[in-house]
């Protein structure tokens, strides 16, 4: 009887420690968020959460949220790490920004701060507007350190500022790095119809390296439609303040202009892809048709540059102003420097009439290499315009023009025929 109360005395003790020790069943790897669900349902795919702060709540490393197809108000703040975020598969799911208050100056119906491997994942972000000077409309919003980030298959539409003589700020997606960003993929995005004031329709500004932007498509914008940017402050280790060592690839960018943006007026002066005072960036077998510039390399600030910019395979066409342009518009800006344009298609362009010819060179620019490009002329028959004599050491080598006469600027002389310039530009 003893042994028999001592074995059951051992084994009520190894069940005790058992049911004290063993791990607490692991949180759901999948939680669903519906318009119709409950916040205090299991999250499951039958019983369903109802709002995103709750579904983020109850999120642990490596949970995935899907969300049910319908239209949300509510906005999406990610205050976790480690989650995937997507569209139930065939559903669409609107995020509407129509009702969004503003947060100490932004409206941003996605915002991301200080997080890390995050994936956003077919949505649709729309309706986000302003007629505030001093809010800034955003459909997704990437700041501080936040680094893994990857956001693809969502479609940014309408999102507006609409305040008074052009002082308002839009962006669809912007990633601002005020410490160090690293590794950023954004793919198989659309943004339209975006009405963005002096701002751009994807942006990446301060202390940000190693991204890839690729298959995206932008239309309708009355400003720049891709810009990585450097030297605005944004960053606070100033040395770093300076997106770098990135792709731009394989986007098609179609009606980006800021002719009647109120901050600009009549001026064609918008980007398709934009490089202000990036360095170590390839741009290649990207379509940009219909807006201001092409392409755009310098830097808007007086001795910084665009460095180390790589422009090829990219066909450009029947844009307003140039097809692809360096160095800054005036004495003052920087310019571009250690950069190669190549193997590109420049066809039509400058069909405003604005002497920008298919290429444009202005001013500061030094080192660069223009090579195995084909020209195409527009109506004005220009094909280089330089009209700056701060053009130091470009070598112009290997180019293909689709006619013998036409018109060359080099260093402010012009030229009327393919030999002569040629005789001339690399001398």
């Amino acid at each position: 009887m003893k042994k028999l109360l001592l074995a059951g005395g051992i084994l009520v003790a190894l069940l005790a420690i058992y049911f004290l020790w063993k791990p607490l069943p692991s949180p759901s790897a999948t939680l669903y968020v519906a318009s119709t669900g409950d916040d205090t349902a299991r999250g499951s795919k039958n019983a369903p959460l109802r709002t995103f702060k709750e579904a983020i709540a109850q999120a642990q490393p490596g949970t995935t949220i899907i969300i049910r197809g319908g239209t949300y108000k509510e906005p999406l703040s990610i205050t976790k790490s480690e989650l995937q975020i997507q569209a139930y598969e065939g559903e669409k799911v609107r995020l509407n920004g129509r009702e969004l208050k503003s947060m100490d100056g932004n409206r941003a119906m996605v915002t991301i701060h200080n997080q890390h491997d995050i994936t956003l994942d077919g949505l649709t972000i729309e309706n986000v507007t302003t007629k505030s000077a001093t809010d800034t409309v955003m459909g997704i919003y990437v700041s501080g350190n936040s680094h893994h980030i990857t956001l693809e298959n969502n479609h940014i539409r309408k999102i507006t500022t609409r305040a008074v003589d052009g002082e308002g700020n839009g962006h669809g997606i912007a990633f601002y790095g005020t410490s160090a960003m690293k590794h950023i993929q954004i793919t198989h995005n659309t943004l339209e119809d975006l009405t963005l004031g002096s701002s751009e329709a994807l942006v990446l500004n301060g202390n940000i390296e190693d991204f890839s932007i690729t298959d995206n498509t932008i239309r309708r914008s009355d400003n720049i439609g891709i810009d990585v940017i450097g030297y605005e402050g944004v960053a606070i280790k100033k040395e770093a303040d300076y997106v770098r060592n990135g792709t731009i690839k394989n986007n098609t960018i179609s009606q980006v202009s800021s002719y009647g943006n109120p901050a600009y007026g009549e001026d064609y002066s918008a980007g398709g892809i934009y490089v202000d005072g990036a360095k170590n960036i390839t741009i290649e077998g990207n379509d940009i048709s219909f807006s201001d510039i092409g392409i755009e390399a310098t830097s808007e600030h007086a001795g910084k540059y665009a460095d180390e910019i790589i422009i090829k395979n990219n066909t450009v066409r029947n844009n307003y102003y140039t097809g692809i342009s360096i160095g800054g518009y005036d004495e003052q800006r920087g310019g571009t420097k250690n950069s190669v344009i190549e193997k590109n298609k420049l066809a039509h362009n400058d069909t405003e009439g604005l002497d920008g010819g298919q290429l444009l060179i202005q001013y500061n620019t030094k080192d660069n290499r223009i090579e195995e490009n084909d020209f195409i002329a527009s109506e004005s028959t220009i094909y280089i315009a330089n009209f700056f004599t701060q053009n130091y050491r470009t070598i112009v080598v290997d180019n293909h023009f689709d006619s013998e006469k036409g018109l060359w600027f080099w260093k402010d002389n012009t030229y009327e025929s393919k030999a002569a310039f040629e005789q001339v530009v690399n001398h």
